[in-house]
């Protein structure tokens, strides 16, 4: 069943879909009757339609590029219409107004394929073999974007510079003066012209970045210079920067030379905001530039396609630390017996590989705890306000559409059902990204959860922060986007962007972390403390959320993991078909959680509990849980993780000297032998003949 947000969307896409084709067919009957009054009003509302769609609706215009009928088809049909239109109605000369009218139209069309010709040219010489971020690229001669309406929005520039020859055109066939489409048609052969011309200017030397051999090899010396130590490597799709984002802080506090290797060009910029440099390699042979450099080992927060190509590098060492430590199958992959060390949390993790018996051996797993949970702040009692706020945060269906993976389909409307019902919850809402990426129905579920939420906040009411606490965040969403390089104007592309970003001025880390506690602090304000909240983006993160509430409602999920380190009360959804004892058992995070059924009955005994700490029973078993699950506080887990990045580090230069020793040793004995075969057929050659017949 559709949410009821969607339905009205969907209705003004089909009227306006089906409004294009009735002007389509308005302005075709018109100009064979002809009727002048109908044939100019739905020519110019027929174009007027598409710019608004093109701009308005750039989603629903490509369903239709899908059946062939792009914007160039559609533009070309209603120039030709106009054109039949003109040639019907009386009173315009055929050869003396409308010929001339038809060569300057096709004119304006030859410009119009050139120019895109020439963004074509201009794009592709504006691609970059590598893209970079947090490092000084200006030894590139790195030049700022062309207009995004010449470069990159073909359908824009043609239906925006059609405007005037379209104008022009049926002013013609109002007045039957061809004077009007010829002004009109010299106008858009202007636009047209000079914006070609002026596009090309991107293709002279000033503009033009360097070849890809010559940014090789200036990538090659910054890489002698700053000497990189230890790396992040990360591969995946548009939803899944959250997995790298999560290690940013870890990996800038580490020893060493940290560096950020991607593959795809839209994860530039979806990494947060941090210090570290960065570097995408597209193509797997650019990314080869890493085997000659001082970098000693690669972490990897996730499994990809992509890894085994860099696998492939043999002077590097590489852990797998994941993005995140759960019960659930995935987070015991056999991929891992790729890596030659497995990084977990705590004994927990170690314990559940042995069992899952991939072919991880338990030496090649270390301990090192979850460092990026420091934020989280500790139970501070039961919560003291008018609200207790209740933290739902499901996770997403997964790969296998196991109905236990995710509580969203069977209890996700029961669970908030009953929250909504408790006038003294406040419910933040906030599920996976990728929730409905493969099951439909968790989609569709998703978005009656969302809905139910709307619904219950127009029941309440109360005070709202004034327009200072709205200025504030806006001021401070804009310091923060400052810092984290994602303001750019409208037509940056990727080498703008690359120029744009480069080397961060000063402490970035310490004003980074600055700005965004003042962010987050600044967006909590700017709330009413009794509206329930949905939470699809970004920001604020989740732990974040973690401190905003006083009770988690979850999947297994590694989200239980991290939410263990706050020691607050949590429950966690069983959609599995196990009983619970079972479901305790086989998934050890759940082991101190209160379990909810599909029904979620148990809701309000639970919120009885958070607000009644006696009654809470599982406290003693959260504070052990967390132990097996995280490690010891003591050393902090960052200590640990640092540590272990050093350790696997020595093993890598202690690889590259028995591979330099072994070197050493061969080439001379292979030189050896060389020189003494030319010695021998040398001496052969200068022998006299007749005393190798006599010794014979």
């Amino acid at each position: 069943m559709p949410s009821a947000g969607l339905a009205p969307r969907r209705v003004v896409q089909l009227t306006a879909l089906l409004s294009m084709f009735a002007l389509f067919t308005a302005q075709l009957v018109s100009a064979l009757v002809p009727y002048v009054p109908v044939f100019v009003a739905a020519s110019a509302a027929n174009l007027a339609l598409d710019i608004y769609l093109q701009y308005k609706q750039p989603g629903l215009l490509s369903l239709l590029g899908k059946i062939r009928f792009d914007v160039t088809v559609r533009q070309l049909l209603r120039d030709m219409l106009v054109l039949v239109g003109l040639l019907r109605i009386d009173g315009i000369e055929p050869l003396a107004e409308q010929s001339p009218l038809t060569i300057a139209l096709l004119a304006f069309y030859a410009l119009h394929f050139f120019c895109q010709a020439v963004a074509v040219m201009v794009r592709r010489a504006r691609t970059l073999p590598i893209v970079t971020r947090n490092i000084d690229a200006s030894a590139l001669r790195l030049s700022a974007a062309p207009p995004r309406i010449l470069a990159r929005q073909q359908a824009r520039r043609l239906l925006t510079f059609s405007v005037p020859s379209t104008v022009g055109l049926v002013l013609t066939a109002a007045t039957k003066d061809g004077y009007w489409g010829g002004i009109g048609l010299g106008i858009s052969l202007v636009m047209i012209g000079g914006g070609a011309a002026y596009l090309a200017t991107w293709m002279l030397p000033k503009k033009r970045a360097k070849s890809d051999q010559a940014v090789m090899e200036w990538l090659d010396k910054w890489l002698s210079e700053y000497k990189p130590t230890v790396a992040m490597y990360f591969s995946g799709g548009t939803t899944s920067a959250y997995q790298a984002n999560m290690w940013l802080s870890t990996l800038s506090q580490l020893d060493g030379n940290p560096l950020i290797v991607l593959r795809e060009r839209f994860m530039v910029q979806k990494i947060d905001s941090t210090d570290v440099p960065i570097i995408c390699f597209p193509k797997v042979a650019t990314m080869f530039s890493l085997e000659t450099s001082t970098l000693k080992m690669m972490l990897h927060p996730a499994n990809a396609a992509k890894t085994s190509q860099v696998l492939r590098i043999p002077s590097l060492k590489h852990a797998f630390i994941n993005h995140g430590e759960s019960d659930k199958l995935s987070s015991c992959n056999p991929y891992a017996k790729a890596y030659d060390e497995v990084w977990v949390a705590g004994p927990a993790a170690r314990e559940r590989y042995q069992l899952a018996d991939i072919g991880v051996e338990d030496k090649d797993v270390v301990e090192v705890g979850r460092p990026q949970l420091s934020p989280i702040r500790p139970y501070a009692g039961a919560p003291t306000g008018a609200f207790t706020t209740v933290l739902y945060a499901p996770t997403w269906e997964g790969w296998d559409g196991n109905p236990g993976n995710t509580s969203v389909v069977l209890a996700g409307e029961n669970i908030v059902r009953h929250l909504l019902a408790d006038p003294a919850v406040r419910l933040v809402y906030k599920p996976h990204p990728m929730t409905g990426s493969q099951n439909p129905a968790a989609g569709a579920a998703n978005e009656r959860i969302k809905a139910m939420i709307r619904e219950a906040n127009t029941r309440r009411s109360g005070a709202r922060p004034g327009p200072e606490a709205a200025a504030e965040l806006a001021r401070r969403t804009d310091a923060l986007n400052l810092l984290t390089a994602k303001s750019f104007r409208r037509s940056a592309d990727e080498m703008e962007r690359m120029m744009l970003q480069g080397t961060p001025d000063g402490d970035s880390r310490a004003a980074i972390a600055e700005a965004t506690a003042a962010w987050e602090s600044a967006y909590w304000a700017s709330l009413p403390e009794w509206e329930h909240q949905i939470i699809t983006e970004s920001r604020p993160a989740i732990f974040s959320c973690f401190n905003q509430a006083d009770l988690l409602i979850s999947d297994v999920s590694s989200v239980v993991s991290d939410w263990l380190s706050s020691e607050k009360p949590y429950a966690v959804a069983n959609t599995s078909g196990l009983s619970e004892a079972d479901f305790r058992s086989g998934f050890p995070t759940v082991r101190a959680a209160t379990i909810l059924a599909p029904e979620a009955d148990g809701v309000p005994a639970l919120l009885e509990a958070v607000r009644a700490p006696e009654k809470d029973v599982y406290a003693e078993a959260r504070a052990e849980l967390k132990e097996h699950l995280l490690g010891p506080s003591d050393p902090p887990s960052l200590v640990r993780f640092n540590a272990a990045a050093l350790a696997l580090s020595a093993e890598s230069d202690a690889r590259r000297a028995r591979a330099a020793s072994r070197q050493e040793a061969e080439i001379p004995g292979q030189r050896d032998e060389s020189t003494e075969t030319a010695d021998a057929a040398e001496a052969a050659m200068d022998a006299d003949p007749t005393e190798e017949l006599e010794s014979a």
